[in-house]
């Protein structure tokens, strides 16, 4: 295949595909220097120490299916150890997959609405009726999760503003969606003590998104930007409205903790 007609495929993919365009139009150091000349945050956001904001840190993820997509163990840990911290009695999630996470957040809060695509939009974009039937797999049956159906960009949300004790933003990860995602989760907090929890913030723990970082902040009310931190050996961003004691990311930084991990297998 010569370059012609491979550009011809990739425009035709694209055309296809229009989310493909936001991948070639990345560029991570552009990303960073945009973020650094608007906000500062150099190194990122402020940093806290999972053991300090939590000191007897333990919880359990379950269920859990270690398959591909999934948020990973310690985040799921660390919005159930936030809800039972915050005292969170109304969660939203925006973007479900397995249902996993909410699945988990359903046993230690009173009331999970989620939004997501409906499945027809889902096989439209991905032209996969498997992956979108497993939308929602864990959660579909839980008694006390509401699943609401639509796309967050263009979603009427107003019945839900100022309801919600804690949101957790895992849709979309590009840059537009991020940032829109991030405006309506803070019409949804319903109080002072409310929070937001942003997932993929890093590619992993010690690797900042850059492009996901300027969407939370342009989203982000002005006077909420210096709440808004990375909890460590997490992927997550967090909106906490509290001074809190924090540190700069140093990637590669010498282990000072670690974690306890067991494994149990259930049958579905």
């Amino acid at each position: 295949m010569n370059k012609l007609q491979k550009l011809t495929k990739a425009i035709g993919r694209i055309i296809k595909h229009p989310y493909l365009l936001n991948l070639v139009l990345q560029d991570k150091e552009s990303n960073k220097e945009d973020v650094i000349r608007r906000y500062g945050f150099a190194d990122g956001l402020p940093l806290l120490e999972i053991n300090e904001l939590f000191p007897d840190f333990s919880e359990t993820a379950n269920p859990y299916a270690y398959l591909s997509g999934a948020t990973m163990p310690i985040d799921i840990a660390l919005l159930r150890a936030l809800a039972k911290r915050n005292m969170v009695k109304a969660y939203f999630e925006i973007g479900t997959w397995r249902g996993e996470s909410v699945a988990n957040m359903a046993e230690v809060v009173q009331r999970c609405v989620t939004l997501n695509l409906p499945k027809e939009d889902i096989v439209r974009l991905t032209e996969n009726q498997q992956y979108a039937d497993l939308h929602s797999f864990f959660s579909k049956n839980l008694g006390n999760v509401e699943q609401l159906y639509g796309d967050s960009q263009n979603y009427d949300f107003q019945a839900h503003y100022g309801l919600y004790d804690m949101v957790f933003v895992d849709g979309d990860h590009h840059y537009e969606s991020v940032r829109k995602d991030t405006e309506t989760a803070f019409k949804l907090l319903k109080g002072e003590r409310s929070i937001i929890v942003w997932h993929d913030y890093g590619a992993d723990p010690e690797t900042i998104r850059w492009d996901v970082l300027g969407a939370i902040l342009d989203g982000a009310p002005a006077e909420k930007r210096k709440h808004i931190y990375h909890i460590s050996n997490t992927l997550c961003a967090v909106y906490l409205p509290e001074d809190l004691p924090s540190k700069k990311l140093v990637p590669y930084e010498t282990p000072r903790k670690y974690f306890e991990i067991n494994i149990k297998t259930h049958t579905c």
